[in-house]
């Protein structure tokens, strides 16, 4: 195994992708959850599913149905097209927008269980001092709910790292643009470069064992302190 050898493009690539998914994420999935955990709506199951479905679908099957959505011949492919003269195929904005729907589950359930545990009762004392509902959700739910909001983040960086079948369908193999770091392991295996995937294997192996380590001796403290 030799780390010298290795190109470190496809690794600066996927933790770009990885920072950039995470972020846009806690944007996105929080109301989601947030909507989740509070609502009683009819519609509740079906937006449940939809966002677990990355969970179970096998990953070529949701890269392929998006590489049909953002293609230049799809609405949300042309309109990308005709906004940033870019197509989202086989770019990093593609990756990007795939990854999201990829690992948006991984966002949205841990930090809709934390809401769910937060309860009514908190919120409603704020609105009864005359918090507005968003002043309710910043400053009660959102510090009651920090160790899950950092293990939704941890766990959706981790799982972006990972990723292989949603960003080979959606983004290629195009080194320098969207050669992530699973794309090229699998790329040097095929090529019988075996001590270069062994290295970047290795590493990616290394660092997720690492996040989860930290990630369940933080959990662990938090509940002693809690306890």
């Amino acid at each position: 195994m030799s780390f010298a050898s290795v190109d470190p493009t496809p690794i600066w690539i996927t933790l770009q992708l990885a920072a950039w998914t995470t972020g846009l994420l806690f944007m996105v999935g929080t109301p989601i959850a947030w909507w989740l955990a509070r609502t009683e709506s009819r519609a509740r199951p079906l937006v449940e599913a939809v966002t677990a479905l990355p969970l179970v679908l096998p990953p070529t099957v949701l890269g392929f149905y998006l590489l049909i959505l953002m293609s230049p011949e799809a609405p949300l492919g042309r309109l990308w097209l005709s906004a940033t003269g870019d197509t989202l195929t086989f770019s990093f904005s593609g990756l990007v927008v795939a990854s999201m729907i990829y690992s948006l589950p991984f966002m949205v359930q841990p930090l809709a269980a934390a809401f769910e545990g937060v309860g009514r009762g908190p919120i409603e004392a704020a609105a009864s001092l005359g918090a507005s509902p968003f002043d309710a959700f910043l400053r009660v739910a959102v510090p009651l709910s920090r160790r899950s909001f950092l293990t939704a983040g941890v766990l959706t960086f981790s799982h972006t790292l990972g990723e292989f079948g949603v960003v080979l369908m959606v983004g290629g193999n195009i080194p320098g643009a969207t050669r992530v770091l699973s794309i090229a392991i699998y790329d040097h295996v095929e090529t019988l470069r075996y001590a270069e995937a062994h290295a970047l294997a290795a590493g990616l192996l290394v660092f997720s064992f690492a996040v989860l380590v930290l990630v369940y001796a933080f959990d662990r403290r938090a509940r002693v302190r809690v306890g």
